[in-house]
């Protein structure tokens, strides 16, 4: 009877293994009694496949350090993802170089004053010098094209000049005078000489091959023109009237004809944007009046290119 319960107990048990996917270990009998059955239960399959190492999230396999547990039943701990990359703060782009500014001088300020005066920012000169006029009128083209107002050409603003206006001529730089003076005719160089170049737009007062006096000069237009040659002043009237042009001519100093050396307001106010009738025309009053005090009748005058 005996016998035939213990079949009966190891068919439930063999039973029960195969029923919960169990592995049924052997059972051990000792004095006649039955000792207690230890199964050992492993994950139970639902049917669906493992996942693969490689769709995990954070990319790593199990020959890396990766499993499924820790060997002891615990869950994988959640991959951790990389903390965002801080923000960086875009380094703002160094300003344009600066190439003039107020104070300066130079032929580059001249062309910098005369494309403004192109496109009316600036009225007056060129002058050479960048002065607060120039900073002005640089200011006043910024603002109208959405750059900073600073007052200084910079490279950008210096572009966008150039673009808008064309080269200057010689006659734009020195519309109002400054130029440097050409070197004197050799006929120029003994006795005493009004010596006065086309070229330069110059008149030097000369003793002897040094000069004294420099002045800027204006001539006569294509249809007045200025003659060219060696002449002497024979006439000197310090408030001369033109009677033929109905106009003044204070200081004057006549040497070919009706053509005469004296100053002109014209030539003050308007430069070589403007000519004479054939005169020698100087703008600076102060130096004509000094120059006629010291030029007598029958000193030379020499007129050349």
């Amino acid at each position: 009877m005996r016998i035939k319960d213990m079949r009966r107990s190891v068919a439930a048990i063999a039973a029960l293994a195969m029923a919960g996917a169990c592995t049924a270990q052997g059972i051990e009998v000792h004095g006649g009694q039955r000792q207690p059955v230890r199964v050992d239960r492993s994950p139970t399959p639902d049917g669906t496949p493992k996942q693969d190492d490689g769709d995990r999230r954070d990319g790593g396999d199990e020959a890396a350090g990766g499993s499924a547990s820790d060997g002891k039943g615990a869950p994988e701990k959640a991959p951790t993802t990389a903390p965002p990359s801080p923000t960086r703060t875009p380094t703002p782009s160094p300003p344009p170089p600066v190439l003039w500014s107020q104070g300066d001088e130079g032929l580059d300020v001249r062309e910098l004053q005369a494309r403004l005066r192109q496109i009316a920012w600036l009225f007056a000169g060129p002058t050479g010098t960048y002065d607060e006029l120039t900073v002005r009128a640089v200011k006043g083209f910024q603002g109208k094209r959405g750059l900073p107002r600073t007052g200084k050409t910079d490279s950008v603003t210096w572009a966008r000049l150039l673009n808008m206006t064309r080269e200057p001529g010689k006659w734009d730089l020195y519309a109002y005078g400054g130029q440097p003076a050409a070197s004197p005719d050799p006929r120029c160089m003994t006795g005493r000489v009004l010596c006065i170049s086309k070229t330069s737009r110059t008149l030097r007062w000369m003793v002897d091959g040094r000069t004294l006096t420099t002045v800027e000069v204006r001539f006569g237009s294509e249809y007045t023109p200025t003659r060219e040659g060696v002449f002497s002043v024979y006439f000197k009237s310090r408030d001369h009237w033109s009677t033929l042009y109905d106009t003044p001519m204070p200081y004057a100093m006549f040497f070919s004809g009706g053509q005469a050396v004296h100053y002109s307001a014209d030539f003050a106010a308007r430069g070589y944007y403007g000519s004479s009738h054939g005169c020698v025309n100087v703008r600076d009053e102060a130096a004509i009046a000094r120059l006629f005090g010291q030029v007598r009748n029958g000193d030379k005058v020499v007129v050349y290119w």
